[in-house]
């Protein structure tokens, strides 16, 4: 037995009609009833009802629960429609509305309005008010008075209920046909699932309709063609919604109820299958599945079917493309331009088979007005307010910091994000500090990046690079520069923040002033995401450029994940003279582009990363022996540098920075530097222990552990045996040393550093 709730009303000829609350075939146009009585009304419903179960046995009882009547007092406002200009009447009328409000089994909140034949869910009770009211005026936009006068309240309106008994199916209906190897490598399009995946397509009606006619008219084999992140995949369901919709409302709704648009993907394709020929039988037989039920198949990727199966000629794509090429299958695919051009260059004749859409990028007032429709469309099931002003915030931030994530992408999952984070909070409002700290939290940018109002001196930047790199000023100029300019947002957005060339020699500096602009630009230098260290000698021999970029399947490399999940980076290519020259020739597009393009046309950027190059060109032909050699020119590493490296090469360098030799003053400073870090490492701060030191072992520590040929670096080796050492054995002897003060000295005699 089937209960399924019912609204009557009575109109003022005193006719009654009888309506269903939830009709899964067309929400827009439920089943009724007419009559002379309110029992008239709901025989002639159930009669109907009682026929469908007999011979539709998908039917299904009805997902409303708990139903609820009440009226809403919604003003509404008649307006002419003339030559495309809108006029709205001076006056506006207030209109009752009926209400049906329940729940569905999931505990999803269901609203129905009978009279306007629209449902809608929501999640706060408290917001069906204001629901009710946008819905209402939004569906009866630009109606007449005339339009009007159907919507307005008959005599009286109760709910009912109405109880229908499932009948057996006759033995000639329509059998479903047998689809189970498409069920097991793909899901429906218009599935709950896909629904609640992917928001609304806004500002993409027009592509929307496209779409819509090349499967529905042209039943052709699409290819949507567009950035990653410029919503293809929204385009596509919102293409299936309208597909099914007409296909619920023709005739024979047996058929209509059978899903023919599904998505997969390569890997479902061929997973568990390990032997010669099993993916191609897998293949056949969802082939022959979809022609069952004239269905079309849809893939996130063409590129992946390019690549996966085996060799390009023995790949997916190629097994399916007599199939296309017959019309005995038809597919719906996306892939991006550069993937577009791969699939041409790697499997020629593939792509002739697709009749290309193109997705273009949206402009900037195409953009602000697609994110507010989201926003908007968030509200009304939400009581989460976002401003405009904060709206245009959010996209400013991504464009200015993300220029190359295609809107809508990562922007209106951000936006989610913070609904999301608001609801979970019991907010009510989402401020720009919100935006800012959520925004900062994804990117790692320190808030004075993202803030105009808060300026950046140079004194203070300039300062803080010479604390943590010591005797190389010109050095911390250059990079002071660097990080004003992005802070103006005067940095070319095309390209990386900024292209470095650090020389010199060893041991000087080069790799801690990289360290020191990843922690002032992104916040920690130890994270291993916000700094990305390549030694390449690893990558000195031929082929090595691939390696950089390519698994040995085929697979993005370690590098290039780590700069697609954090591409706000300081990236440091170690000893750079050292690379193959196909590394030079593969660095060429990054530095000039700020991204990089692998054989599958797969993209990575670089425009949120700091690049920096270290070499020791000119070290050795400018040394001077002796402590402290004093300063080397810099001609003398530029015109090293000009010289190794080819000229295209070198003019995509922003800037080449020359470090110094260091002298005894510049020694001394590290040494005191590096024993201050001591007082920073857990067994100091767990005890509460500070350490002090006496002149004579800065004066023994500068001495005997610096080495002009290799710079700082043994300085940090002889602190760590000749003074970490000792103090760890005292430690260990005295466990019950708290919150006091450890004073090392040096001693002649013994001519060793002793605890004093």
């Amino acid at each position: 037995m089937h209960r399924f709730p019912v609204l009557i009303w009575e109109d003022f000829t005193g006719r009654y009609s009888a309506r269903l609350i939830d009709d899964e075939d067309d929400p827009a146009n439920p089943l009724a009833g007419f009559g002379r009585t309110a029992r008239e009304a709901l025989a002639q419903l159930k009669e109907y009802l009682t026929w469908s179960f007999e011979h539709e046995p998908w039917r299904t009882a009805p997902d409303f629960l708990d139903p609820q009547l009440v009226e809403f007092r919604v003003e509404v406002r008649p307006e002419y429609m003339l030559k495309g200009r809108v006029y709205p009447c001076d006056e506006s009328f207030p209109l009752r509305v009926a209400c049906v409000h329940g729940r569905q089994q999931s505990g999803m909140l269901v609203c129905a309005l009978p009279m306007l034949g629209a449902q809608f869910y929501y999640y706060e009770a408290n917001a069906l008010r204001g629901l009710v009211t946008t819905y209402t005026q939004e569906w009866l936009k630009n109606s007449t008075p005339q339009q009007l006068r159907r919507y307005l309240s008959p005599k009286n309106v109760r709910l009912a209920e109405l109880a229908v008994r499932g009948g057996k199916p006759f033995a000639a209906m329509f059998t479903p046909p047998d689809i189970q190897h498409l069920k097991l490598v793909a899901t429906p399009l218009g599935s709950d699932e896909m629904r609640r995946s992917f928001s609304r397509a806004f500002g993409r009606e027009r592509l929307v309709s496209e779409l819509v006619q090349l499967l529905q008219r042209d039943r052709a084999n699409v290819l949507l063609v567009g950035e990653s992140g410029v919503g293809k995949t929204s385009i596509l369901v919102d293409a299936v919604r309208i597909v099914e919709r007409e296909a619920r409302s023709g005739d024979d709704r047996a058929e209509a109820k059978l899903a023919r648009l599904w998505t997969s993907s390569a890997a479902r394709l061929i997973a568990g299958m390990k032997y010669l020929g099993q993916w191609e039988e897998r293949c056949e037989r969802v082939i022959e599945e979809l022609a069952r039920i004239d269905g079309v198949i849809a893939f996130e990727d063409l590129l992946e079917l390019v690549h996966t199966g085996g060799a390009t000629t023995n790949s997916i794509a190629s097994f399916f493309q007599p199939f296309l090429e017959r019309d005995e299958m038809r597919i719906v695919s996306e892939t991006t331009p550069a993937g577009l051009d791969a699939c041409r260059r790697l499997l020629p004749g593939f792509v002739d088979a697709f009749r290309i859409l193109r997705v273009p990028d949206f402009t900037q007032s195409e953009a602000l007005a697609a994110l507010h429709g989201y926003c908007t469309n968030i509200e009304r099931n939400s009581t989460v307010r976002m401003k405009s002003d904060e709206r245009n915030l959010i996209y400013r931030l991504f464009r200015r910091f993300l220029p190359y994530e295609a809107f809508p992408g990562k922007t209106v999952n951000f936006a989610a994000r913070l609904y999301e984070r608001a609801k979970s909070d019991r907010a009510t409002q989402i401020t720009g500090d919100e935006v800012i700290r959520a925004f900062v939290s994804a990117t790692g940018l320190p808030e004075l990046f993202l803030r105009d109002e808060v300026s950046l001196e140079e004194r203070d930047l300039q300062a803080f690079f010479e604390h943590e790199v010591i005797g190389q000023t010109e050095a911390c100029r250059a990079a002071t520069s660097a990080v004003l300019i992005f802070k103006a947002g005067l940095n070319d957005p095309a390209r990386p923040i900024s292209v470095l060339l650090f020389t010199g020699p060893t041991g000087v500096g080069k790799t801690e002033l990289s360290r020191s602009l990843a922690r002032f630009l992104f916040g920690a230098a130890e994270d291993s995401e916000r700094f990305v260290r390549l030694d390449m000698s690893e990558y000195s021999l031929p082929g090595s450029a691939e390696r950089l970029i390519a698994g040995p399947g085929g697979e993005p490399s370690e590098f290039i994940n780590q700069m697609r999940r954090q591409p706000f980076a300081v990236v440091l290519f170690d000893e750079i003279e050292k690379a193959d020259e196909g590394v030079f020739d593969l660095l060429l597009s990054v530095f000039d582009e700020g991204r990089l393009t692998d054989r599958f046309g797969r993209t990575t950027h670089f425009q949120s990363a700091v690049i920096i190059m270290t070499s020791n060109l000119g070290a050795i032909a400018s040394e001077t022996p002796g402590f402290g050699a004093g300063e080397i020119a810099s001609s003398t590493y530029h015109r090293a540098a000009q010289t190794f490296f080819r000229p295209e090469f070198y003019n995509r360098i922003d800037a080449v920075l020359s470090f110094n030799a260091l002298d005894k003053e510049n020694v001394r400073s590290i040494t005191i530097k590096e024993l201050n870090a001591l007082n920073s490492r857990e067994g100091m701060l767990k005890r509460s222990i500070k350490l002090v030191w006496t002149e004579r072992v800065v004066d023994h520590v500068a001495q005997s552990g610096f080495d002009s040929r290799l710079g700082a670096r043994p300085l940090q080796r002889f602190i760590e045996r000749e003074i970490v050492t000792p103090l760890a054995l005292h430690l260990n002897r005295n466990p019950q040393l708290r919150d006091t003060q450890i004073t090392i000295d040096f001693d002649d005699e013994k001519n060793r550093v002793i605890v004093v």
